[in-house]
């Protein structure tokens, strides 16, 4: 063969190869290139419509057809996992035939008598159990030994899916059955709900946004955001999403209480949103929760206020909402979904504190269980001095003191209480907000020692 024809031939064979070799690259650039836009499209397909969900789909089973990932995680709630200083840590139940619970939560009573004499006289010296997860809220609130004393329907607020129910009451309209349910003796407004909360007390329905629902957020949030600078606030349609990602938790987790005789519920927020502002919008109003029956005070009995001592933390400064630590992101294969097993983040460290802290899990346990051991420390001091204090008063009372030394001991003696019962009743145990459960603790102390120098007739005393 002539030099050429070889040179000809060898020019052809790089060539085909060139080709093919191009046509292979093409083939799995291609391959790749639809790989991950299949993948891209999987992580934006949030769910798959198999039911229509409406304004009358209270049942989350039924909405976990659409949503079976988050449903699985929403049934996760029931479990009684406990971190080093909160949880369930379920016991066998031991009360009467008329209550179906197969097991109830260890008692604070049991494990703090003091408490039974911090609130001496109400409900909670009665029964006061530790949290267990949120599937259990309604069943907890129904059977409580609390009912032994009467309780509004406004206790639903926070412990069932009421949104159906409000609307209902209401003709439509949300505040207006609400108002209607507040004012129902529980045993009345417990036969409009069925569920604890639900799907539907967060979620749109049709659009699945975030959203509150809780009329008594939503007037007070209002006052907060006009305090602020921001008058005629419309917390559905003004709020963003990373606020929104607090506030649908902030619709129970807060300060509130029962205002008038219809019992309306309402958030304290006029004045602020910190534990002393709460205490100076109440004493405004002279309101109070019961009469102490060993000292004849009239007392405060704080919720459960995350919402508000988070507000005062640095993770709220920092824009981290409750959601991002109790409901963190997690992945399942190419879908990015909010884990609705809501619990502490300390016992789901990685995807909730390593997210934005690159530190070892056991050093971030052991910084958040320092803050909290501390908080704890402070707080039984405070209670310590309380118990004193309350002893002190019972003392004058038997002794004849007059009004002029016990009315301003008892006026301590609510205003103390409330402080410790704020950081108590808070579930972090300070995390939230640590500088600001010291401060109260603090200042718990400052009302003592005032009560103690009133009924000491001392002339500091305020």
């Amino acid at each position: 063969m002539a030099r050429s024809d070889r040179g000809a031939s060898g020019s052809i064979r790089r060539g085909f190869a060139i080709l093919l070799f191009a046509a292979v690259g093409t083939v799995l650039v291609l391959s790749l290139a639809f790989e991950v836009f299949t993948k891209k499209s999987e992580s934006r397909q949030t769910f798959f419509r198999v039911v229509e969900l409406t304004e009358e789909t209270t049942d989350p089973a039924v909405w976990g057809r659409n949503f079976p990932l988050q449903y699985e995680d929403y049934l996760k709630t029931v479990d009684h996992v406990r971190t080093r200083f909160g949880g369930s840590d379920a016991l066998p139940q031991t009360t009467s035939g008329a209550d179906p619970r197969t097991e109830v939560a260890q008692s604070k009573l049991e494990l703090d008598p003091r408490l039974t004499r911090m609130w001496a006289g109400y409900g909670f010296a009665i029964d006061h159990r530790e949290d267990r997860g949120h599937a259990h809220m309604l069943d907890d609130q129904t059977f409580t030994g609390r009912q032994q004393k009467p309780q509004p329907g406004a206790c639903l607020q926070c412990h069932a899916s009421v949104v159906t129910a409000y609307r209902s009451l209401g003709g439509g309209d949300l505040a207006a059955g609400a108002a209607k349910m507040n004012a129902m003796p529980f045993p009345e407004a417990r036969t409009h709900v069925d569920h604890a909360i639900a799907c539907i007390d967060c979620h749109d329905p049709a659009t699945m946004q975030l959203r509150i629902t809780r009329p008594a957020f939503v007037e007070g949030i209002e006052r907060v955001k006009a305090a602020e600078g921001t008058p005629n606030y419309d917390v559905n349609t003004m709020a963003s999403r990373a606020e929104m990602r607090s506030f649908v938790c902030a619709q129970c987790h807060v300060e509130y209480y029962f205002k008038g005789a219809d019992t309306q519920l309402t958030y304290p927020w006029d004045k602020g949103l910190r534990a002393d502002d709460l205490l100076a919008h109440y004493d405004a109003l002279s309101f109070r929760d019961w009469i102490h029956a060993d000292t004849g005070a009239p007392m405060l009995k704080a919720q459960h206020p995350e919402f508000e001592l988070w507000s005062q933390g640095i993770h709220a400064r920092a824009g981290v909402s409750c959601v991002d630590c109790h409901m963190p992101y997690k992945r399942i294969g190419a879908m990015k979904i909010t884990d609705h097993h809501v619990r502490s983040p300390l016992l789901n460290i990685g995807n909730s504190c390593q997210v934005c802290h690159p530190v070892p899990a056991d050093e971030l346990l052991a910084r958040a269980e320092a803050i909290q051991e501390r908080t704890l420390t402070m707080q039984d001091t405070a209670m310590d001095r309380l118990i004193d204090l309350i002893g002190g008063i019972q003392a004058a009372q038997t002794a004849g003191a007059d009004a002029a030394r016990l009315d301003p001991a008892r006026h301590a003696q609510r205003r103390a209480s409330f402080l410790i019962d704020f950081v108590s009743s808070e579930n972090s145990a300070g995390f939230h907000a640590p500088q600001e459960a010291a401060r109260l603790l603090f200042l718990s102390l400052n009302e003592i020692l005032a009560g103690t120098q009133a009924l000491q007739g001392s002339s500091t005393a305020r």
